[in-house]
């Protein structure tokens, strides 16, 4: 099983979407070099502490600056593009960098109802379309069909297509067209397990996948203590207690711990803290085992929202250590920089 990164580009309090931006291209290096295997960019419009607005602008630049690592979307919100633009965008990063983009969809907006139908321009309707455009997306990439409309760099470059969701719903489109799926297991969470059995247990093959495959992300804080993971985790924790009121730029650990929390702010703490896996590294070498045998997903995609990016690195360092050999490139492959694309991955999970 592979392990992967989901990062949701936070714009932290001290920067600004630069300086997010520069330490996104130090941790995806860092991780290549750590052996995790796929490095996956949000997409969020209107949000004053995210900076993912154009993930596929991010996932060129990502890719350009590492070696093996698979990069892709987690994920591109359909509904707020035209099919034919994703096709061409992704088509031709696939072009660029063969073997190595993702091409994961949702079906959710990432942005306020006001900025979804400027996105799109076009009003927003109750209709769920999503299983069509789907449909469409798919359809521009492979050989041309008689009358269709080409996308030229899509026809011979065709990235994996990942459904991601919170749903049966995703669950069952997933299945039905044969590809692989993401459970949305951050939020929901007490949903994995019912979504990712009926994924499976209703998987139809395809020319594109022949089993069905389901990676879950998960937050993970791995700090030298307990006590120091939860200390690192007060910023995220501290945007859920607020809710409506939290601080647009992720606060710091000693602003998260200066603030004067009610009681009910701090059992919305408490229940958002269980649901991470965090703390020290024999913690969180037992947080990932128990959810690695309650759901036997293919592979692990974590996410940690830290403020600082050394504690980022840090972190990602620690989970490498309990799961993954450092990967090591030899002097000529480096000197070459070479991508070994049609060789399994090195990395051996769990």
């Amino acid at each position: 099983m592979r392990l992967s990164v989901l990062d949701l580009s936070l714009v932290a309090h001290g920067g600004d979407v630069r300086s997010t931006y520069r330490d996104m291209i130090e941790l995806a290096r860092h991780v290549e070099e750590l052996g995790y295997h796929r490095f996956w960019l949000t997409e969020h419009h209107n949000a004053p502490g995210f900076a993912s607005a154009a993930p596929g602008v991010l996932i060129g630049r990502v890719a350009a600056a590492t070696r093996r690592l698979r990069v892709g979307s987690g994920g591109v919100m359909l509904p707020n593009h035209s099919p034919l633009a994703i096709a061409e965008q992704y088509g031709t990063l696939e072009a660029l960098f063969p073997g190595r983009i993702d091409l994961g969809v949702g079906r959710a907006h990432g942005a306020d109802p006001k900025t979804a139908e400027l996105l799109r321009g076009r009003p927003l309707t109750k209709e769920d379309t999503f299983a069509q455009e789907v449909a469409q997306l798919a359809g521009y990439f492979g050989p041309p069909r008689a009358g269709a409309v080409r996308v030229i760099a899509a026809e011979e470059n065709v990235p994996p297509l990942w459904i991601l969701g919170s749903s049966e719903a995703s669950a069952r489109l997933a299945a039905k067209l044969g590809v692989r799926y993401v459970f949305a297991h951050h939020f929901f969470p007490q949903k994995t397990a019912a979504a990712v059995a009926l994924y499976r247990d209703l998987f139809e093959p395809s020319a594109a996948l022949a089993a069905p495959h389901v990676m879950i992300p998960c937050p993970v804080i791995a700090a030298e203590t307990d006590e120091q993971a939860r200390w690192l985790a007060g910023p995220t924790l501290m945007g859920v207690a607020l809710g409506d009121k939290r601080p647009e730029l992720l606060p710091t650990p000693e602003q998260a711990s200066a603030h004067a929390y009610d009681d009910a702010a701090r059992v919305r703490m408490d229940n958002e803290y269980a649901r991470m896996v965090a703390g020290s590294k024999d913690t969180v070498r037992a947080g990932l085992w128990s959810l690695v045998d309650a759901i036997r997903p293919d592979e692990l995609m974590i996410l940690t929202p830290l403020h600082g990016i050394k504690d980022r690195l840090r972190s990602y360092e620690l989970v490498a250590e309990l799961t993954i050999p450092a990967l090591k490139w030899s002097q000529h492959d480096q000197a070459r920089g070479r991508q070994d694309q049609a060789t399994p991955d090195p990395c051996t999970l769990i």
